[in-house]
C-alpha cells in the first residue's frame, strides 16, 4: 500500500493498512527467496534457461553498455577534476586520488549501474507469467516461473555487475591520467593507493553490494507488478511499479555498506 494512502486513511483503518503493507513486503521477500533457490539449483540451468538469460543480459547490459560507459566517463571526469582541484587547494593533494576511488568506484558507480539497469530492464519486463500467487499450480506454470524468474534475476545481477566493473575500470584509468598524465612513473604510487583502498574485505563487500543491487533490481519491480495483477491496486499510478520501494531498498543497502566500512 502506498504510504500516502496510509497517512490519509482513518485511524481505525491503520491496522489493516499496516497488515497489508507487511504482507506486501513479505511477498517481495518470498519472491526473492524463490529466485535465489532457482538460481542456485542445478536443474534450472537448461538450454532454454541459458537462452533466456543471454537474451536478458543482452537487453539489460550489452545493448546499453556503450552509452552507459560514455555517460559515466563524462560525469566521472567532471567529478574527478572537482575533487582533485579541491584537494589541491586545501593542501590535501595526496588524498585526492584515494577520495576519487572511494567515492566514485566504491559507491556512486554501482548505485548508478543498478538504477540504470532498473530503468532499462528491471522495470520493463512483464511479470504476469511469473506470479507464484496467481493460483495456477500446473506443471507448465511452475516451469515458466522457474525459467523466466531465474533468468531475469541472474541477468540483472550480471548486468549490474558488468556495468559497474567496466565503468569502474574506466574511471580508474581516467583518475590516473588526471593525476599523472601519460607518464608511466606514477604506476607504483597509483597501484599502492588503489590497493590500499581495495583491501580484501572492501573488495568482497563491493562484490556483495553489487550483487544485492542486482537482486533488488530484478525482484522488487516483479513483485510490485505481480501484486498489481493480483489485487488491482496502483493501476492508475503514473509511477513505475515498485519504483519507490526499489529506491528505498537500494538506499538501505548503500547505507548498510557505508556503515560496515566506516563505522
Amino acid at each position: 500500500m502506498p504510504i500516502n494512502s496510509f497517512l490519509y486513511s482513518k485511524p481505525r483503518h491503520w491496522g489493516g493498512a499496516l497488515a497489508h503493507y507487511g504482507a506486501s513486503w513479505w511477498r517481495m521477500l518470498l519472491l526473492g527467496a524463490i529466485a535465489l533457490v532457482l538460481a542456485f539449483s542445478p536443474s534450472t540451468y537448461t538450454r532454454a534457461y541459458r537462452r533466456d538469460t543471454a537474451r536478458q543480459i543482452y537487453l539489460g547490459a550489452w545493448q546499453v553498455l556503450p552509452w552507459f560507459t560514455v555517460l559515466s566517463a563524462l560525469i566521472s571526469l567532471v567529478i574527478i577534476r572537482i575533487v582533485l582541484v579541491t584537494a589541491l587547494s586545501y593542501g590535501l593533494s595526496r588524498f585526492g586520488l584515494e577520495m576519487v576511488v572511494r567515492v566514485l568506484v566504491l559507491e556512486l558507480i554501482p548505485l548508478a549501474a543498478a538504477m540504470f539497469v532498473a530503468l532499462r530492464a528491471g522495470m520493463a519486463f512483464n511479470a504476469a507469467a511469473l506470479d507464484p500467487f496467481a493460483g495456477d499450480t500446473s506443471l507448465q506454470a511452475a516451469w515458466q516461473l522457474q525459467r523466466e524468474l531465474a533468468a531475469q534475476v541472474s541477468a540483472n545481477a550480471v548486468a549490474v555487475l558488468s556495468l559497474a566493473i567496466v565503468s569502474s575500470v574506466l574511471v580508474l584509468v581516467l583518475a590516473y591520467l588526471n593525476v599523472y598524465g601519460l607518464s608511466p612513473w606514477g604506476l607504483n604510487d597509483y597501484t599502492r593507493t588503489v590497493g590500499r583502498v581495495f583491501e580484501p574485505t572492501v573488495a568482497i563487500g563491493f562484490g556483495l553490494k553489487t550483487l544485492m543491487f542486482g537482486l533488488a533490481v530484478a525482484v522488487i519491480p516483479a513483485a510490485a507488478m505481480m501484486e498489481i495483477r493480483r489485487f488491482g491496486r496502483g493501476a492508475a499510478s503514473t509511477m513505475q511499479p515498485g519504483a519507490v520501494r526499489l529506491l528505498f531498498v537500494l538506499t538501505v543497502i548503500e547505507a548498510a555498506s557505508l556503515a560496515v566500512k566506516y563505522f
